[in-house]
C-alpha cells in the first residue's frame, strides 16, 4: 500500500511535534549542567530554529524511502 504524500507530510510533522517537545525539555535538562543559563523563551526559540530543518527533512527522507519501496516492487 503505498503513503500518499499527504500522509507523509502529517507523519514528518508529528514527528517534528513530538521531536521539539522532547528537544526543551531536553534542553532544560541538559543545558545547566554546561552552564548555559537561558529561559524559556529562548529554548523555545532555539527550538524552533530546527523545527523547519526538521520538517523538510523527514518529509524528504519518508518520500525517498517510499520511492525505494515502490521500485522494489
Amino acid at each position: 500500500m503505498k503513503q500518499s504524500r499527504t500522509m507523509s507530510l502529517v507523519e514528518a510533522a508529528t514527528n517534528v511535534v513530538v521531536g521539539y517537545v522532547l528537544a526543551i525539555a531536553t534542553q532544560l535538562v541538559v543545558f545547566p549542567w554546561f552552564g548555559i543559563e537561558t529561559g524559556l523563551a529562548e529554548h523555545l526559540t532555539i527550538g524552533l530554529a530546527f523545527v523547519g530543518v526538521s520538517l523538510v527533512r523527514s518529509f524528504a527522507l519518508r518520500r525517498l524511502f517510499e520511492a525505494i519501496r515502490i521500485r522494489g516492487t
